[in-house]
């Protein structure tokens, strides 16, 4: 096997590099996890993650973690309602979706981003985490890399794989192609206990996802597990509008102030979000890598994720990406069909590069669709069409 003997680093312990990591253990791979966060126990922030048949849930599968996915997702969240800007219900499948429909390419079940990680973690190997691991720098060390972190302490490995997200300090040692802005910025809000603090909101979620459309605006938000509630405003603006708007993120009445000005023509039924949020509020401008970006392989660094295809949140793809990434690459370091790893490395590019720019572009698509007047009727006939 090429990697036999080998000491495999994972940059990021996020669900792309924690299933690499499950995957190549499976296959008797050494492998190590450097985190970033102190413990197992730090938050994990940020919305549910719908996993797909071909991309997340086949990862999930080959992991022989269906099962504990099973136990762990969070059924019904999935369903979803349309709205107007006045909060008025144009689409719903709620009433005609089923709550468990594994195998079925449609279903697309939601899992809690603490959940899923907790599942990888668990099927990890004792001692394949290296928490307290903020990745500072690399050099070459004969064949491999020395790494160095933080916190003082440095590594050797023979392979390292870059897991560590958008903004990757690894992707420089690679290629010097950047991420572009797209034009949009959403601004995320939690809400806990939501039932008790949010009625209203609550009320209208049902426990499922609510897309809002008007005005060439949106309104994006889900259940979470706890009780809790993520929300996104989603709109067009110039790349620095999160320095230069001179809001104070953790001030609700002025965020709340600055939404009754912008979201004028929407109802007041949202302004409960914003009085009911935990703070600070969290600004996100939404960047994407070039579909068209391509490097040569290298024997000893490669990249998974985010950090090699950022791309829109618009299509439910990032998460899934990564997990497929990490189905793709353990594929080819492990099946023997290649004679060297750059070879492998250079099938497992090569691949992902094409299929990330193809959900990059969906992505990209639905951002613009759902950012214009007629974004309404644009995705009703969307899903009229599903």
């Amino acid at each position: 096997m090429l990697l036999a003997n080998k000491q495999v680093a994972i940059i990021g312990g996020g669900p792309g590099g924690l299933t690499l990591a499950r995957l190549l253990q499976l296959q008797g791979v050494h492998v190590k996890v450097y985190e970033r966060d102190i413990n197992k126990d730090a938050r994990v922030q940020g919305s549910p993650l719908d996993l797909h048949e071909e991309s997340g849930l086949a990862a999930i599968r080959q992991a022989n973690l269906l099962g504990a996915f099973k136990n762990n997702f969070l059924p019904g969240a999935d369903k979803k309602l349309i709205l107007n800007e006045q909060a008025e219900v144009f689409f719903s499948d709620h009433e005609t979706k089923t709550e468990e429909d594994f195998g079925n390419k449609f279903f697309r079940p939601e899992i809690a981003r603490g959940a899923l990680r907790k599942i990888l973690l668990d099927s990890l190997q004792a001692e394949t985490m290296v928490w307290d691991s903020h990745f500072i720098s690399m050099k070459h060390q004969g064949q491999g890399w020395t790494l160095q972190f933080k916190n003082g302490t440095s590594a050797y490995a023979d392979l390292v794989i870059a897991a560590d997200g958008a903004n990757s300090k690894i992707r420089p040692y690679l290629t010097d192609i950047k991420p572009f802005y797209t034009g949009i910025t959403m601004l995320e809000g939690n809400i806990y206990d939501a039932e008790n603090t949010a009625p209203n909101i609550s009320k209208l979620l049902k426990g499922g996802k609510i897309m809002a459309f008007g005005n060439s605006k949106n309104i994006l938000m889900g259940q979470k597990d706890n009780g809790e509630i993520g929300f996104y405003i989603s709109f067009k603006t110039a790349q620095n509008w999160a320095a230069d708007n001179g809001l104070d993120y953790t001030d609700k009445a002025q965020v709340l102030a600055w939404f009754k000005k912008e979201y004028s023509e929407w109802s007041n039924i949202w302004h409960e979000l914003f009085e009911s949020a935990a703070t600070p509020f969290v600004p996100r401008p939404i960047y994407c890598m070039p579909t068209d970006q391509t490097w040569n392989a290298q024997p000893n660094l490669t990249l998974l994720g985010d950090a090699a295809h950022v791309m829109p949140p618009f299509a439910g793809e990032g998460a899934n990406m990564a997990m497929l990434d990490a189905l793709e690459l353990s594929a080819c370091l492990t099946s023997g069909k290649h004679n060297t790893i750059q070879e492998a490395i250079a099938a497992y590019e090569v691949s992902m590069r094409e299929k990330a720019a193809a959900a990059t572009q969906e992505s990209l698509d639905n951002g613009e669709r759902m950012h214009t007047e007629s974004a309404l009727q644009k995705m009703l006939n969307m899903f009229a069409a599903h």
